[in-house]
């Protein structure tokens, strides 16, 4: 390994609390804004209360040597955290999916939007170089999205986050021509769209079902159920019309994805599939415009590299996440690109988030 080897986490967290937001939002939309999070809590908590045991086990210091740390919250002990870890650079997402009710707020969703973001945006600020931070993005308003998008883009914003699924919150998917003002814009800044997997409406069921402990099966399925936003990026014809998007999807897990990349053009050339919007066999569109973040994931990038595609992959932390290989992710490294080229590990470990971020 190069002694200076340098190391990007795609995927990392930040906690932000309604408290710092309010403190960029006028008084008179507080009880608003806080009713809008207290909506989306017990939301959450369907799935959540289903989960209950796997939660108490995180609780436990021992499974998770990052929780509590400051850094989840403080900038500079962030850059501490990172220092420690190695890690020279870390694309962030908030904890809290703010898009999912921020479009329910009847007064005063614009300025909660921005209010929001300005919060992500201040703590990125306090080393842009190092700390890139995920701007929300809610898509119920084509308009105002496409006025925060500039707005973000022009206060030095590099990353945006937005639904993975928006039929969850009543929208059409995403080859809908409503969004295509949305994607000139974002194509325009160069800005990556981000579609961090999480809870997920359509597993509710699953979760309530699970019967391990610690709610394994629904677990393992969450990352599996990106194949519907996958399917509808590469199928439908909307990166043909917008040739120039950037797509990160955020620790769904690699290995599968390599089998959806061979299913899909089977099913053209082998079947007689007709995918009537595209232009080109659909893994094309995957190859140019799509990306995927992992966390520990040795046997795919050993041994499916040439099918995920190297410039398609990058290497992420997850800190403070459970999963997290805080603060020994140089190790980690080590062990899994072991048997990589050095020139393909440098790809994976930063240089393709330092192109598809602009850093």
């Amino acid at each position: 390994m190069p002694t200076q080897e340098l190391l990007i986490s795609s995927d990392s967290h930040v906690d932000v609390k309604p408290e710092q937001v309010k403190q960029r939002l006028a008084s008179k939309y507080h009880e608003e804004y806080d009713a809008g999070v207290a909506t989306l809590a017990s939301e959450t908590a369907r799935i959540m209360q289903s989960n209950m045991q796997r939660e108490q086990a995180l609780r436990q210091p021992q499974v998770n040597p990052a929780r509590g740390t400051p850094g989840h919250s403080e900038p500079e002990a962030r850059l501490r955290d990172m220092d420690t870890d190695g890690v020279e650079a870390e694309v962030l997402y908030c904890e809290v999916s703010a898009y999912r009710f921020l479009y329910k707020l009847k007064d005063g969703w614009k300025e909660s939007t921005r209010a929001f973001n300005d919060t992500l945006l201040d703590f990125a600020a306090v080393d842009p170089k190092r700390l890139v931070t995920s701007a929300q993005v809610p898509i119920h308003d084509i308009d105002f999205a496409v006025q925060e998008v500039r707005r973000i883009a022009e206060a030095g914003g590099k990353s945006l986050q937005m639904p993975v699924f928006p039929h969850e919150l009543g929208f059409a998917d995403y080859f809908d021509e409503r969004y295509d003002p949305l994607w000139n814009v974002i194509a325009e800044y160069d800005l990556p769209i981000c579609c961090h997997i999480g809870l997920n409406n359509g597993l509710l069921g699953l979760a309530q079902r699970d019967p391990t402990p610690c709610k394994g099966v629904f677990v393992f399925n969450v990352g599996l159920s990106a194949g519907d936003a996958l399917g509808m990026w590469l199928l439908t014809g909307v990166l043909e019309r917008h040739p120039d998007l950037k797509v990160v999807f955020v620790e769904p897990g690699l290995a599968w994805v390599s089998w959806v990349l061979w299913a899909i053009d089977d099913m053209v050339e082998r079947q007689g599939y007709e995918f009537p919007e595209l232009k080109e066999k659909p893994s094309f569109y995957y190859y140019r415009n799509m990306h995927l973040t992992f966390i520990d994931e040795p046997f795919a990038v050993e041994k499916l590299r040439p099918e995920l595609g190297v410039r398609n992959i990058m290497w992420s932390s997850d800190y403070p996440h459970p999963v997290s290989s805080w603060p020994n992710s140089r190790a980690l490294v080590e062990k899994t690109f072991a048997t990589v080229p050095t020139d393909e590990r440098e790809l994976i470990v930063s240089g393709n988030a330092k192109r598809v971020w602009n850093l």
